[in-house]
């Protein structure tokens, strides 16, 4: 063989090298951080129902058993998890609520602190888990993708196969606690509907040696159940809301997997979120009609949830008026010698239900990267995958590279800031269990009683997720 020969063939060699080698870094990248679109399974609710409950109050899970409980897509931006905070928030008020109400009650007092307690307990693990997605993002932003940046410009396959082992390892870490925390939160809520059959017994036979409600009492209750109906009907148009954003999300999804611009696609595998995916397409894609239609329907969506938002922004005012009659009646009925609602509990259980709903969308998401990590393997060292050369689009692929970073830091953010809320939910929102509530004057009682109205006020309806501009 001729030194010309020899040189052909060394250059043959090289460039087959190559192409496998970009092959095997553009495919674990699809892997890491793919375009996340995980649809939000409704869950299987299995709280038993306490028949004694007001059939009018809005959904919980001890009631929600018709497959109703719906909540959007919200995985499409960094910021998704953050949904979980007002819930998070709301949830400790509620309890000291509960507890101020109820604490004249021995029997109850000691069922009260006890779910309270193991409430406080799920949120210290919840915070020990979004810590652990804090690191994974971190990882991948300081570990993985500057190695698959240098697999692609020094021809080194093995580091990106090195750090995709490593990854597998951190995200089957993370699905393994998701899963945990998801059952434990599952099975709080059923300790929950129990304990709210007990406080029901306890109402009922205390009610048989009540003086008769006063003209006024009878007032304020007419009041609130005229705001409950109010309070269900929009629940129920919120709920056509989640349905209708679903929808248009669905269809998002598709047109996007259907533009074959091949710099596109490169960037819609890399990049994990679809909010930065869309903002790419107005940037970058000349007008075809799958953008004038993604332009369309994007904008659909956004007026979509811009009403849903306004929607639980009446919602919140109508529970916020609905607490305020509530406390009043509250009053009237201590002074009266007769035991309160237990409406308090019910949103407790409300907002834990929220919690367990996103953790399951973290838990899915973990979840589909692992499962296509796994088949990546066995189709890889299968030799099954095979790819054009791309050393043209070296460019695009680095691009694409620095908008995941981009994506996973804001997506690490996101978490640090829910953990900081749990962290400071598990340690210290949880301090009135210290004080015995039947200690308290009547003075003291409804000074708790006006602080907690206001800070539950303050907690606005938290929409993560808005649909971003072009």
């Amino acid at each position: 063989m001729t030194l010309c020969e020899n040189v052909t063939c060394f250059t043959c060699e090289r460039k087959r090298l190559l192409k496998l080698c970009l092959m095997l870094i553009l495919i674990s990248i699809f892997v890491i951080i793919v375009l996340i679109s995980v649809k939000h399974n409704r869950l299987d609710d299995h709280q038993r129902d306490t028949t004694e409950l007001d059939s009018k109050s809005p959904s919980t899970l001890c009631k929600n058993t018709d497959g109703k409980d719906l909540v959007s897509d919200s995985t499409s931006c960094p910021e998704f998890i953050q949904e979980l905070l007002p819930s998070a928030e709301r949830t400790a008020l509620l309890y000291h609520l509960s507890y101020l109400c109820l604490g004249n009650f021995p029997e109850l007092e000691a069922v009260i602190r006890e779910g309270a307690l193991q409430t406080q307990l799920l949120f210290g693990s919840s915070e020990a888990l979004l810590l652990k997605c804090v690191g994974t993002s971190e990882n991948f932003v300081t570990s993985l993708l500057p190695s698959l940046k240098v697999a692609v410009e020094k021809n080194k396959p093995e580091l990106a196969l090195k750090f995709l082992e490593k990854a597998k390892e951190w995200i089957s870490n993370i699905i393994m606690n998701v899963k945990e925390i998801v059952k434990r939160y599952e099975k709080h809520n059923h300790d929950l509907c129990d304990m709210n059959s007990d406080i029901i017994t306890v109402k009922k036979e205390t009610e048989k040696k009540q003086q008769q409600q006063t003209s006024e009492m009878k007032e304020l209750q007419k009041i609130i159940d005229g705001l409950k109906e109010k309070h269900l009907n929009i629940s129920e148009e919120i709920e056509d809301y989640e349905r209708k954003i679903e929808e248009k999300n669905t269809e998002i999804r598709e047109l996007i997997s259907r533009i074959r611009e091949t710099n596109f696609n490169m960037y819609s595998m890399i990049v994990p979120f679809v909010d930065s995916i869309i903002s790419h397409i107005y940037k970058t894609i000349e007008s075809t009609p799958e953008k004038d239609q993604l332009r369309a329907l994007h904008a659909d969506l956004s007026e979509t949830i811009e009403a849903q938002k306004r929607l639980k922004e009446e919602e919140w005012e109508i529970q916020v008026k609905l607490m305020e009659n509530e406390l009043k009646l509250a009053k009237l009925q201590t002074e009266n010698g007769q035991m309160l609602s237990v409406r308090s509990l019910d949103e407790v259980r409300k907002h834990l239900s929220q919690i367990q709903k996103i953790l399951v969308q973290l838990q899915k998401f973990w979840e589909k990267v692992g499962s296509k990590l796994d088949t990546l393997k066995e189709r890889t060292f299968a030799g099954e995958i095979w790819i054009e050369d791309l050393t043209d689009m070296k460019e695009e692929f680095l691009e694409s590279i620095y908008a995941a970073e981009e994506g996973w830091t804001k997506f690490g953010i996101s978490c640090m800031k829910a953990n900081n809320i749990f962290s400071f939910q598990a340690n210290e929102a949880y301090r009135f269990l210290e004080i015995n509530p039947s200690s308290l004057s009547e003075e003291e009682r409804q000074k708790e009683y006006e602080i907690l109205k206001e800070k539950l006020q303050n907690i606005k309806p938290n929409t993560a997720c808005p649909a971003s501009g072009s």
